[in-house]
């Protein structure tokens, strides 16, 4: 089993910055901006020899007793409960607060051993603070600089010294990693993305709250199900571009579509009782242009009545025109009704979007379309497609060379993609195709 280091201290000290800098990576959002992780975050990494999971927390704030502060704190307890040593980080550029006492004293309780670490050691004015932060009883402080990398050797070696050795992982990094797809939760924001997901692990993984906007990074969590390996990616709600600002929400929408390209499949959750809107098709049509395989559902849908029902279909229907072939649920997040349905479509979705084929085979399917409705004539002369190969996966990609392929109608396009998509038993995954011109021998050559 790998050590799971917790990253624990008040907001703006400097933990999704230690997070990126230990995971070699870019993972958490990171701004100048307090309370800006509020779910726990996962990676990993691995020094030496030893395999670690690393956890971001939000900003703690153990006297909180309501609101969304206080859910923050309770993500913050749990990734407590689950690490094997916690690191206390502290800022060196503003000293001791009352707020690390606080936390001093919650983290004594949890009997788990505790680094004490002075970030921001970078400041000028740092060295004339860092007595006080033995008033925390937290043993001898670690003085890193998590921006610049300073400290970090001996961070390591405490680290080291610190951990049993029963908590470190005795195989190779990745050896034992959960492989399975990647399922990104896309919408608009207050649609009901964290409860789905929450209601998917069968724990309270992210924080819900009635209040738009409450997830603003992409959350990336493994887990089990069935004997099946998945990773689910809880994203940031995205509104319509015209309320987009600067700053903190444009880099939110990033991360977003960030994840979007790493998933394998997207599920496009929407709000039944405000209907199908303009935005929930622009969204989804983002996903559709990276080629990911999307799963429609409805969500909050025991909430309308069968009039509304009806009526919110005809609206999926004329706004996702586009994406006839995506299979669409109808769930309640809250209540968990159809939401283990999902699963089954995330699997059909993953695997077909796995699929590979031969040229012989495609070249036989082929044949077998064309000789049924051929392409049509231009200026006299019949369009030929000669053959077919895969050029890929995510999304599948068909290949089609033939003469004057420039020239062919949508309508065959449409014709060629429905019937190869019955033809191979790819249901409910994209399907792009892509014509190459055959060289013309009739064609004038240009002079060298």
């Amino acid at each position: 089993m790998a050590a799971i280091l917790a990253l624990v201290g008040r907001p703006n000290v400097g933990k999704s910055t230690l997070f990126n800098r230990l995971t070699r990576s870019r993972e958490a959002l990171v701004a100048d901006f307090p309370g800006l992780t509020r779910d726990r975050h996962y990676g990993t990494t691995h020094h030496e020899g030893r395999d670690f999971l690393v956890i971001d927390t939000g900003g703690f704030e153990p006297e909180q007793k309501a609101g969304i502060v206080a859910a923050m704190a309770e993500q913050t307890r749990q990734a407590i409960a689950e690490a094997d040593l916690l690191l206390f980080l502290v800022d060196a550029k503003e000293g001791l607060s009352a707020q690390d006492e606080e936390i001093a004293l919650e983290l004594r309780r949890s009997g788990k051993p505790v680094l004490l670490l002075v970030n921001k050691m970078e400041v000028r004015t740092a060295a004339a603070e860092l007595p006080e932060f033995h008033r925390l009883g937290m043993g001898t402080p670690i003085t890193i600089s998590a921006a610049h990398g300073h400290g970090m050797e001996m961070f390591w070696q405490r680290v080291a010294d610190a951990l049993p050795v029963t908590a470190d992982l005795q195989e190779p990094a990745g050896g034992d990693a959960l492989q399975g797809p990647s399922i990104a939760v896309l919408g608009r924001p207050n649609v009901g993305k964290s409860t789905l997901v929450n209601a998917m692990l069968g724990e309270q993984r992210v924080i819900v709250f009635d209040e738009p906007g409450t997830t603003r990074d992409s959350i990336r969590i493994p887990y089990e199900r069935g004997g099946k390996s998945y990773v689910m990616i809880d994203t940031a709600g995205v509104r319509r571009r015209a309320r987009v600002g600067e700053g903190l929400e444009k880099l939110t929408v990033l991360k977003t579509l960030a994840a979007l390209r790493e998933a394998d499949v997207v599920l496009m959750v929407m709000d039944a009782r405000s209907g199908v809107s303009e935005q929930d098709a622009h969204l989804v049509g983002v996903a559709v242009e990276l080629g990911r395989p999307v799963i429609l559902l409805l969500n909050k849908w025991d909430g309308i009545d069968p009039r509304q029902r009806e009526q919110v279909r005809g609206e999926l229907e004329r706004r996702m025109r586009f994406l006839q072939y995506a299979p669409v649920h109808t769930i309640s997040a809250l209540h968990g009704s159809g939401v283990g349905d999902l699963y089954r479509s995330i699997d059909k979705l993953w695997q077909n979007s796995q699929k590979r084929f031969s040229t012989g085979e495609l070249n036989r399917v082929l044949q077998d379309i064309i000789s049924t409705h051929q392409p049509p004539l231009v200026s006299g002369r019949r369009i030929k497609l000669r053959y077919c190969h895969q050029g890929g996966i995510g999304p599948i990609t068909l290949v089609f060379h033939g003469n004057q392929v420039d020239r062919l109608p949508g309508a065959y396009k449409r014709y060629l993609e429905t019937s190869f998509r019955n033809a191979l038993q790819l249901e409910g995954v994209p399907l792009r195709l892509l014509f190459r011109q055959g060289e013309n021998p009739y064609a004038p050559k240009g002079r060298d």
